[in-house]
């Protein structure tokens, strides 16, 4: 079981590998380079949505968020691009670092999240409005 995990993991750190070329990549579309940006930022990002330290929650962000804007990241990008960047990242396996970029983004998120929750404008629970 554990041997699945880590080919899993080698396997999910080539694909971002890969998204990283195909988000630059200009034959990309503009939407799936957005969100290729979104969740290479959230996966490099130093800080998660969930903070790693609440048990289970914690891991279960990274386990399920990083998985699945992946997936949805790569099926927007064309397959042309998608098996060159592929190839790229198979011929030039590096290691994606902590992004400074992403800290900021997902910072400003949080930043947005917690000013439009003021406002009262992420729904009705939150403050009633007359």
């Amino acid at each position: 079981m554990w041997q699945r995990l880590r080919e899993f993991a080698r396997h999910l750190k080539a694909e971002l590998l890969a998204l990283s070329f195909a988000a630059r990549d200009p034959r990309t579309p503009w939407p799936a380079r957005a969100l290729a940006l979104l969740v290479l930022a959230y996966a490099l990002s130093p800080i998660d949505l969930i903070p790693d330290f609440i048990p289970v929650l914690g891991q279960l962000d990274d386990l399920l968020l990083v998985p699945a804007g992946l997936w949805l990241a790569l099926r927007l990008i064309p397959a042309e691009v998608l098996s060159d960047a592929r190839a790229r990242a198979a011929a030039h396996p590096a290691r994606l670092a902590r992004s400074a970029w992403g800290l900021g983004l997902m910072l400003a998120l949080y930043a947005l999240a917690v000013w439009l929750l003021w406002r009262g404008w992420l729904g009705p629970w939150w403050q009633h409005r007359s």
